[in-house]
């Protein structure tokens, strides 16, 4: 495409929603850059795919964290999508807004526009959803959200009475008015597919002729003219090309790329930058900092009863279940294997939920190394229930290695270096071990394998927490939003501080994490942030 209007960089989450909504009017021409391929592969469309996807790299970047002190010297796996859809074509699929003053909290961090209020109005416009009050859940939006009532394990049942009998409530919709309690997620599922921002957003896009979209198409850096940002340049089949922007460059490659591409291209802490030989453009220290991420872990138990391990541990249970699903898109390879969950406080002060729970009514604790066994459960009957801390507050860092684009950069997540978070981890614990104490979850217990039963005093815990967690892969921060570029990256519209004609639009901008997942927030911030680059381009 000649002379684009806008260029995207990231076909992500993000990403597919910017390209959808800069070009569906028809007047400006949209370029999208995607360093991954396409999207059309069978472990990506079957949800229950991500197991394989977890660990492959025609799909996804595997990034290694840093050895990590606060996760007992343990190098982290970070899966991030490098195809159409991102990590949204890899992720576990599970749709949270986040709690209501999660947003709040960003407005009141000095950016108007984004708060509650005006971010459920974008959930809204996006969700096609068939759970929750008219009044606060979309139903005509181009995101289909799915709940798995059939193929719910009877086991979650169970679970669900032993969280009543710790005083914890069903809630029917976790994105409705209250998000506390626990109950069935929501999932970008659509009869039997996965519904990733790709097939949502940008796929029914692409037919329009003002927008296209390149794969294999890594950008290596960012063009300039003095202060101004006109285009980027990208390598494909070996090739550099330079591609000229006619109105802005929007950065979407999430929270390790987007940061990565500044700093490379000179935006970034002046120091760094110098060091690895790169021309200042922008010094701002913030790039690539202020790293937040929720941190989760699993306690597992032997049942006494069938779970999904024998639907799924053999090769005729694999053989019976891969034949239903190619048939009917139905059975368990049809769905994300976290089918419940929910959102607790460890205290009563506290005045929001501050720990996201997990059921899985399935279990993995044999090591398979280099592999991520959904798709190869424990041979004996199991279950798990994790957890995560919705608002940590230890924070990291994502810095590039060298000046070279196609370098992984060093991440370094410093998780669990507060004290807070480790509290909140092992209280947690506890409340989990009184829910596999409580009827009727407790009568099909035969064992807890992990930690197990000689784990019991809070050092012991806390040991295990530190030995055994790790990213549940919601990193955000890494841009944040705010007034200041003193203390931030982009301001209230996205636009990076100190230079013009670029933004940053995806989870990276967020001010602070929020509670739950994030690729809802993702989707719905490049939804906020179109309204406003047409706004500035009218």
């Amino acid at each position: 495409m000649d002379n684009p209007d806008f260029i995207i960089i990231g076909a992500g989450s993000s990403g597919c929603v910017m390209a959808e909504r800069l070009s569906a009017s028809g007047r400006q021409k949209v370029l999208v850059l995607e360093a991954g391929g396409d999207d059309r592969r069978f472990f990506v469309q079957m949800p229950l795919g991500y197991g394989k996807t977890f660990f492959d790299p025609k799909v996804n970047w595997m990034y290694r964290a840093e050895p990590d002190p606060g996760l007992a010297g343990n190098v982290d796996h970070w899966p991030r999508g490098r195809v159409l859809g991102g990590s949204s074509s890899i992720n576990a699929m599970v749709w949270v807004r986040g709690h209501r003053a999660d947003f709040d909290d960003w407005r009141d961090a000095g950016n108007p526009g984004w708060g509650a209020d005006e971010m459920f109005a974008a959930f809204r416009d996006v969700e096609c959803a068939v759970v929750g009050d008219d009044a606060i859940r979309g139903r005509n939006g181009p995101l289909n959200l799915f709940v798995p009532d059939k193929t719910t394990h009877p086991l979650t049942r169970k679970w669900f009475e032993a969280c009543q009998a710790v005083r914890l409530p069903l809630n029917p919709d976790f994105n409705g008015e209250s998000q506390e309690g626990v109950g069935q997620f929501e999932f970008t599922i659509h009869k039997g597919r996965r519904l990733s921002a790709a097939r949502a957003f940008l796929r029914p896009a692409m037919s329009r002729p003002n927008l296209r979209v390149i794969t294999g198409a890594q950008v290596t850096g960012l063009t300039f003219e003095g202060t101004r940002v006109t285009g980027v340049t990208y390598r494909r089949r070996g090739r550099i090309e330079t591609v000229a922007a006619g109105r802005e460059v929007i950065l979407s490659g999430g929270s390790v790329n987007s940061p990565q591409l500044l700093q490379f291209s000179g935006i970034g802490a002046a120091d760094h930058l110098k060091h690895l030989g790169i021309q200042i453009r922008v010094d701002n220290p913030n790039v690539g900092r202020n790293l937040e991420d929720h941190i989760g872990i699993n306690y597992t138990f032997r049942a006494n009863c069938p779970t999904i391990n024998q639907q799924l541990g053999s090769w005729w249970g694999k053989l019976s279940a891969g034949m239903h699903y190619l048939m009917l898109r139905d059975g368990p390879l049809s769905v994300s294997l976290n089918q419940a969950g929910g959102f607790i406080r460890t205290s009563p002060e506290l005045n929001r939920p501050n720990m996201q729970l997990y059921f899985q009514a399935f279990s993995t604790v044999i090591p398979r190394p280099g592999e991520r066994p959904i798709l190869s459960p424990d041979p004996w009957p199991g279950f798990s229930i994790g957890w995560s801390n919705c608002r940590p507050k230890s924070r990291g860092e994502i810095m590039i290695r060298s000046a070279d684009p196609f370098e992984a950069p060093r991440i370094s997540p410093n998780a669990l270096s507060h004290d807070d978070d480790v509290a909140e981890m092992l209280a947690t614990g506890k409340i989990v071990r009184e829910m596999a104490a409580s009827s009727p979850l407790a009568e099909c217990i035969e064992a807890e394998i992990l930690p197990g039963p000689d784990i019991t005093s809070d050092a012991a815990m806390i040991d295990d927490i530190r030995r055994r967690s790790g990213t549940v892969y919601h990193p955000v921060a890494t841009c944040r939003m705010g007034p200041d570029p003193v203390t931030s990256v982009v301001d209230a519209r996205l636009r990076v501080h100190g230079v013009e004609g670029l933004r940053v639009v995806d989870c990276s901008i967020f001010p602070n994490i929020v509670t739950g997942n994030t690729n809802a927030a993702a989707i719905a911030t490049a939804w906020r942030a179109s309204d406003l680059v047409l706004q500035d381009n009218a």
